[in-house]
């Protein structure tokens, strides 16, 4: 799977069988709460440059095309099962979820009022696959061999390989649909000319000040949009911040009206202290959230070649203390490479070497014949704790002297990535934002052939036998044992260790509602759902 550095970052699903939707609401009948029109402000620092779908892989491009293009399928809020958006059923039609089949809702349309139909969807797929950006999501599409168009209304995709995750591939802006009369074949649209079918449509895009990237997208009511969601403001702007420190000015200054998940940990613990002191009038909004972050190991280095070393390593980590001392209680331990809230979900890490225990450590070095002390170079580029985070894991594997570790901060993050790509260090700490809520996410990616990370380790038994068979089994559920053994396998070699799983902090100010609505695993902010009250 191509995997886009974006979905890398510093800081720190269920297939279809047969589903379907009942009804259809309208934009029209459903705004309400939002004074005067006046538009709701939103804040983050997740920069982005595009907003063309087919080259978008980040971050601060998806909050807004989850909310103005349509897929054929979405998630609902605290879902790990995607349902119909632009289809009205999708379903695959063998047993080796190699051929899947969608049929569309009737009289869907673009903002432009262009009609939406199956040559759209294919037109799309296809205008991905083909331009290929490489920090596009054309990855996700790879499993895709063809897709055909039978009529307006249906469309056939074809697999190279069985994939049960494609549905919630599809589900998010990989699966944007756009329209073919609009956008070029073969390279991406400006910013400015972006026509989607969402709730909302694009009203102004304006770039920050000297740069490529995005300062500012205005969205309103799209009264084109035939779909579930109900609008409850009829204007919502993004507003894109350099820094976590400058979108907490902001918000301070009114200039937005709340901030996704961006904000500094400590900043966020800290609007929640006031908030329960009466000393703000901000509010925080505390979630769930589908954001990891690991310890890597280069296996290749022979510093850490031997298993042992990994092993004493994993012994060593004491995560409830990372959490609470570093992250003031922002993140919570993560014991497995699938995260709580999602399928599949293990604690094997805690199983096999529970919270530092330094016996264990002792004896994974002995039995390895391991010299102590064992001499570790940790690397890191960026982290929301500083370099808090990367000193208390040094001082965490200097327990009872069985390690000697040296930090070293890269601050240049594509110098840092280089450098893992080629092997340069012996651990590394990264992070890691999923795609779609499924195990697969948290797995294949990050570990068949090296995966993503570049450990240089490979389980033949993973690769070739459990990951190709979950990828069968379109009731996600049913794949639960194979992605609890791959848990265990990881466990056992310890190519790298799981560190803590983020918490999501929307802070907003008093009068805005809606936000524990949408605040959850699947990665996809609603703006529908926010409101301001008249208080």
């Amino acid at each position: 799977m191509k995997t886009s550095a974006e979905r890398l970052a510093a800081l720190g699903c269920a297939g279809l069988v047969a589903v379907t939707v009942a009804g259809c609401g309208s934009v029209t009948d459903a705004v309400k709460g939002d004074s005067g029109g006046k538009s709701i402000t939103m804040g983050t620092s997740q920069l982005t440059g595009s907003l063309d779908p087919a080259v978008s892989y980040d971050l601060g491009s998806w909050l807004v095309l989850r909310n103005t293009f349509q897929s054929l399928l979405t998630f609902p809020a605290a879902a790990s099962t995607p349902t119909p958006d632009a289809a009205k059923s999708c379903e695959f039609t063998n047993a080796e979820a190699t051929e899947y089949h969608c049929t569309l809702r009737p009289g869907l349309k673009f903002s432009n009022g262009h009609p939406l139909t199956a040559e759209d969807v294919v037109f799309s797929i296809q205008r991905t696959k083909k331009i290929d950006d490489k920090n596009g999501p054309t990855g996700l599409l790879s499993s895709i061999k063809g897709v055909e168009a039978k009529g307006e209304t249906e469309v056939v995709f074809q697999l190279s390989t069985p994939d049960a995750t494609l549905p919630a591939k599809l589900a998010g802006p990989a699966g944007a649909i756009v329209d073919h009369q609009v956008y070029p074949a073969d390279k991406p649209l400006p910013n400015d000319k972006q026509v989607g079918s969402g709730p909302y449509r694009f009203d102004s895009v304006e770039a920050l000040a000297g740069s490529k990237q995005l300062g500012k997208v205005v969205l309103v009511a799209n009264d084109k949009y035939s779909g579930d969601a109900k609008l409850r403001n009829s204007k919502f702007t993004v507003r894109y911040f350099d820094k976590p420190t400058d979108l907490k000015a902001a918000l301070d200054k009114g200039d937005v009206d709340l901030t996704d998940n961006s904000l500094e940990p400590n900043t966020a613990a800290q609007i929640q202290s006031e908030q329960q002191g009466g000393k703000t009038d901000l509010q925080v909004v505390e979630g769930d959230s589908n954001d990891t972050r690991s310890l890597v190991f280069n296996t290749k280095d022979p510093g850490v070649a031997n298993v042992g070393v990994r092993q004493a390593a994993a012994a060593l980590l004491d995560r409830k203390a990372l959490a609470r001392d570093v992250f003031a209680r922002t993140v919570q331990p993560l014991y497995a490479m699938v995260p709580t809230g999602v399928t599949g979900h293990t604690t094997a890490f805690f199983d096999r070497w529970g919270d530092q225990d330094v016996a264990k450590a002792r004896k994974a070095l002995t039995d390895n014949k391991v010299q102590i002390p064992v001499k570790l170079t940790l690397t890191w580029s960026r982290s929301r704790a500083g370099s808090g985070e990367a000193d208390t894991l040094k001082k965490q594997l200097e327990t009872g002297g069985l390690f000697q570790v040296t930090v070293q901060q890269e601050p240049d993050w594509d110098a840092f990535r280089k450098g893992w790509v080629d092997g340069k260090y012996q651990a590394y700490i990264i992070g890691w934002f999923a795609d779609y809520p499924d195990p697969d996410n948290y797995t294949a990616p990050l570990l068949v052939d090296g995966g993503a990370y570049h450990t240089g380790w490979d389980d033949p038994k993973i690769s070739q036998k459990l990951i190709p068979d979950a990828l069968k089994q379109t009731d996600r559920s049913a794949a639960s044992a194979a992605y609890a053994q791959i848990q265990q396998i990881v466990a056992d070699n310890v190519p790298l260790i799981p560190l803590y799983q983020n918490k999501a902090f929307y802070a907003a100010r008093s009068n805005i509602t809606g936000v524990e609505s949408t605040v959850d695993t699947t990665g996809f902010f609603r703006f529908w759902e926010i409101s301001r009250s008249s208080k």
